[in-house]
């Protein structure tokens, strides 16, 4: 399935000669053709020579293909086989399974536990490439990633689980981990009467033997066909993780799917409601420490979640930048009209700013001190909280400068705008997120500090950036009431992206950037700018000239 045919498709048809219609972009190497990602990376310590081979890989026309090819073929739920015993599994089309061993293969999931240098850098990185071309799989790759350091809570869980989880083969098998090369990790935390409150959690454990028996039902339960889960359920301690096997030696565990979410995007990937009918499980540290067990991998999977929406921006953009070098109107190029430039100028300043907090943040996630580990917890909060809600708009205007093609399926732009909101709903919504970052600056006086020092490594470099940072500070001179979190979390989140661009980006980048985003004197939406240099700033997009 290539992105093009073999011999050129036939220009001169019987009623008219096409014309002004851009080819398919073939096979793009997503690593050489982007600049701001190998600045970033660089920046962050990732591995440029691992990074290299997966962005070509992964950005050929054959594999961009897959990636459409497994929206269009969505997972299918066989809760029976012919005699009526029950299977409870998920069937996935062949290219779904290509594209997991892909991730898998490069080390998606196992490069940041391996021990070399830059580990989660360079895992964030291949999440933004991977996103760009199918973000579906991400999802039980991310998760089996994040999964690796709650594991630590158990010697004896981590050592049987963390071999197969960091394998480089992807084994789809339905059968016990004993008997399988590698495996993948879900997640299954969300009841219907509490949602992002896990503490109203009402599914049962009950201790039988070394093991626990689980009952209850699961509103969302991430990549069902997964090998294992951690869940929450209730002790008589109070709520404890679990890891829950999906196969047992002597059968199926007893975990029943109810149905598969039929969800807006993310269609590659499946999402159900399940329940556990007297599952399975083993203890995942102390009980009624639920919450602080699991934490850990939600703080790795919202890294996942932060760099992801960089990725989507950035295929979206790609898209509109291709379209725009090799499409005219009114006798000129559309990308030589200034309203064009100014548009797509001001949409790359998003992206390249996602991109390089992202990045910067998963830099953190690498370091070993105190200070980097405080800097993690809320810059990854910060992070995932201003990417996503900028990633709809830039991708909607993406699609608005195609013109009706971005509308039409024949793009990946559709894909890309029901995959934007996702990121920002998943591990800790908006208002959580921000919520989230109060509690960490209240609680935490290093995370503060690390906040702190981040800002004022860049102090009197530019008079806006200290102006825009005095007026921060004069309408926040203490932690906000609840109800300005979110102008407190974007404010914040923008100031520090400005201190990255301003250590890692071009000159004329991070002017653009404190010029449109830290000056109030500009319209509310994409290309209501005046007086940055667009030529620069799309430079950072690569690809056409």
């Amino acid at each position: 399935m290539p992105d093009s045919p073999a011999s050129p498709a036939r220009a001169n048809l019987p009623t008219h000669e096409v014309t002004n219609q851009p080819a398919p972009r073939g096979d793009v190497d997503l690593w050489g053709g982007d600049p701001g990602l190998r600045d970033h990376a660089g920046a962050a310590g990732a591995d440029a020579a691992r990074l290299g081979d997966f962005g070509a890989m992964i950005g050929t026309g054959e594999m961009r293909a897959l990636g459409r090819e497994a929206n269009r073929q969505p997972p299918e739920l066989a809760l029976f086989d012919a005699g009526g015993r029950r299977l409870d599994e998920v069937r996935f089309h062949p290219v779904y399974h290509r594209l997991m061993q892909a991730g898998i293969g490069a080390g998606y999931a196992a490069i940041p536990w391996e021990g070399a240098k830059g580990g989660h850098a360079t895992h964030a990185a291949m999440v933004y490439l991977m996103s760009q071309v199918e973000p579906g799989v991400c999802c039980p790759m991310t998760m089996t990633y994040a999964a690796i350091p709650a594991l630590k809570a158990d010697e004896a869980l981590f050592q049987t689980w963390v071999p197969k989880l960091t394998s480089r083969l992807y084994d789809p098998a339905a059968r016990p981990l004993a008997r399988k090369g590698g495996a993948t990790m879900g997640m299954a935390m969300t009841e219907k009467q509490g949602g992002s409150d896990i503490r109203a959690n009402a599914t049962t454990a009950v201790p039988e033997g070394d093991h626990y028996c689980l009952t209850g039902h699961k509103w969302f339960c991430s990549a069902p066909m997964s090998d294992g889960f951690l869940t929450l359920a209730q002790t008589g301690e109070g709520l404890t993780c679990f890891l829950v096997p999906r196969w047992l030696e002597g059968g199926r565990n007893a975990i029943h799917i109810q149905r598969l979410k039929d969800k807006l995007g993310n269609r590659a990937n499946a999402s159900a409601e399940i329940e556990y009918h007297g599952a399975l499980a083993y203890r995942l540290g102390e009980e009624g420490a639920g919450v602080r067990t699991i934490i850990e991998m939600v703080h790795h999977t919202r890294l996942d979640t932060a760099i992801a929406p960089a990725g989507l921006m950035r295929a979206a953009l790609a898209e509109a930048h291709h379209w725009a070098h090799h499409r005219s109107a009114f006798q000129k190029r559309l990308i030589d009209q200034p309203l064009m430039r100014a548009v797509l100028a001001d949409l790359a300043l998003d992206w390249e700013g996602t991109l390089a907090l992202g990045l910067h943040v998963a830099r953190a996630f690498d370091g070993r001190g105190a200070e980097a580990r405080a800097f993690a917890r809320l810059g990854v909060a910060l992070a995932k909280f201003l990417g996503n809600k900028l990633c709809p708009g830039v991708v909607y205007e993406a699609m608005e400068a195609l013109g009706g093609m971005g509308y039409v399926e024949d793009t990946p732009l559709p894909m890309l705008y029901r995959e934007a909101p996702l990121n920002s709903i998943w591990e800790g919504s908006g208002n959580v997120i921000c919520l989230d970052i109060l509690r960490t600056l209240q609680r935490e006086p290093a995370a503060g500090a690390a906040l702190s020092a981040e800002l004022g490594a860049v102090a009197a470099q530019d008079r806006r950036f200290d102006a825009a940072m005095q007026a921060h500070m004069q309408r926040f001179p203490r932690l906000p009431e609840e109800a300005q979190a979110r102008w407190y979390a974007e404010s914040l989140a923008t100031l520090l992206t400005a201190s990255v661009l301003m250590r890692h980006a071009p000159g004329a980048v991070a002017e653009a950037y404190i010029a449109t985003r830290l000056d109030t004197s500009r319209g509310r939406v994409a290309g209501a700018i005046a007086g940055i240099d667009t030529g620069a700033v799309l430079a950072r997009l690569g690809g056409d000239a």
